[in-house]
């Protein structure tokens, strides 16, 4: 049976940094000398990950790195924009009831309102050109009290500093803007991105400084086990200090009272409708009539089928 529903306004899309077909998965971490980064902010994450849940967003899930984490949770959402991201991410997680993989934008993420009771979204908003959109989005899908974790790429680290005190890079890292220092790659000062997530009515809980030996020479010559070690024990200055190139928060968004029953799961990029027909490999929306693909199990709402 249709249900009654109404056109919603959808945000513009800002342009979108597309890792399709892209070797992130080899050219930036196996073998790369990565190790260090990845097991830091694993411990991070322990650190401010809630015990369980029903449903997480995992935004900018890319090929699954951390998905494995969140096991306190009955389903976790995969989204990232590049299918071929999430296609390894199955390959490697396979095709189980408790994730589910979704090719969209975190401009207009295609759910429906207050759907998940966690988020998360790690190296992923370091991509975003208009961070509040980003923000307000989120805060959409979250349900009240929703936990949100934020990684962000910090503008004010020590290496940028000393660099800029040296004559060796000419942006300010003392400076509240946005820098992009490559087409679609930000570093943000911890200032700024506190101020857009008050703005979105997210308050902060827990604040961690992540990656504080991120110097080619120790990584060379120390274990990474033993450098992630000892960032663990000094990310707790998070909350004093951010000099780190990484920092890690968690959020909670004000929507305030008990969480609504979700209505439905998807939205529809195109107009906001939540009415569906299903094909086995096409989602058709009612109110729009846009046809988006179910490609072996990935949802594809980049673009709608001709």
């Amino acid at each position: 049976m249709k249900q009654q529903t109404t056109m919603t306004s959808i945000p513009k899309t800002p342009p979108i940094c597309d890792y399709e077909g892209s070797g992130y998965r080899t050219d930036f971490w196996e073998g790369k000398g990565r190790e260090y980064e990845d097991l830091a902010e694993r411990i991070a994450l322990r650190h401010l990950l809630p015990s369980g849940g029903h449903r997480l967003l995992e935004i900018g899930a890319g090929f699954g790195r951390l998905t494995e984490m969140y096991s306190g949770f009955e389903q976790v959402v995969l989204l990232d924009y590049s299918k071929s991201q999430l296609r390894q991410a199955q390959e490697h997680l396979g095709h189980v009831e408790r994730y589910t993989y979704v090719a969209g934008d975190f401009y207009n993420p295609p759910f429906v309102d207050n759907l998940f009771d966690g988020a998360t979204m790690i190296r992923t908003i370091h991509h975003a050109q208009d961070v509040p959109l980003v923000l307000q989005q989120i805060r959409r899908v979250l349900a009240p009290a929703g936990t949100f974790i934020l990684e962000f790429a910090n503008k004010r680290h020590l290496k940028a500093i000393l660099r800029y005190w040296l004559r060796r890079q000419t942006w300010n890292p003392f400076a509240p803007e946005p820098v992009e220092f490559v087409a679609l790659n930000f570093d943000f000062h911890p200032r700024w991105m506190t101020a857009r997530l008050k703005e979105a009515d997210f308050s902060i809980e827990n604040r961690l400084t992540v990656s504080h030996f991120r110097v080619s020479l120790l990584k060379r010559y120390a274990p990474a086990r033993l450098l992630a070690a000892a960032d663990g024990l000094v990310q707790w200055t998070g909350e004093w200090w951010q000099l780190s190139p990484s920092v890690f928060l968690r959020a909670r968004q004000g929507k305030s009272g008990p969480p609504p029953s979700a209505d439905g799961f998807f939205r529809c990029p195109r107009c906001g409708g939540k009415d569906w027909q299903r094909a086995e490999t096409v989602l058709a929306c009612q109110t729009c009539g846009a046809r988006w693909a179910i490609d072996d199990g990935i949802y594809d709402f980049k673009s709608p089928l001709g």
